[in-house]
């Protein structure tokens, strides 16, 4: 009597699935600061002005480059060119040592 049985497909398709619908997951999302946050957030606490209590690092906060500095256009790399004007620049600095080797 509990020997299980394989079910028929019709009993499957009475059980519309299709239908029922999953619930999303519930994922906690925590903001990511920015980087002016993070520049007033470096100057405020102190334990970013020491490392392990011992190496001062406000020299170094005081001469880092701001954001506005760092930023670059994003530029997209062609393979063919590039293997081009590398290869262009070696040749060239390849051809000036053995002139100098000569002279």
């Amino acid at each position: 009597a509990d020997i299980p049985v394989i079910p028929d497909l019709e009993e499957l398709q009475e059980e519309d699935l299709a239908m029922q619908v999953a619930a999303p997951p519930s994922v906690q999302v925590n903001r990511v600061m920015t980087y002016h946050d993070l520049d007033k957030d470096l100057m405020k606490h102190a334990a970013f002005q020491t490392l392990d209590g011992e190496v001062d690092l406000k020299l170094l906060t005081k001469v880092l480059a701001p954001e506005h500095e760092l930023r670059e256009d994003d530029v997209s790399w062609n393979w063919d060119h590039l293997f081009t004007e590398v290869s262009s620049e070696l040749v060239t600095e390849w051809d000036l040592g053995q002139s100098e080797r000569e002279d």
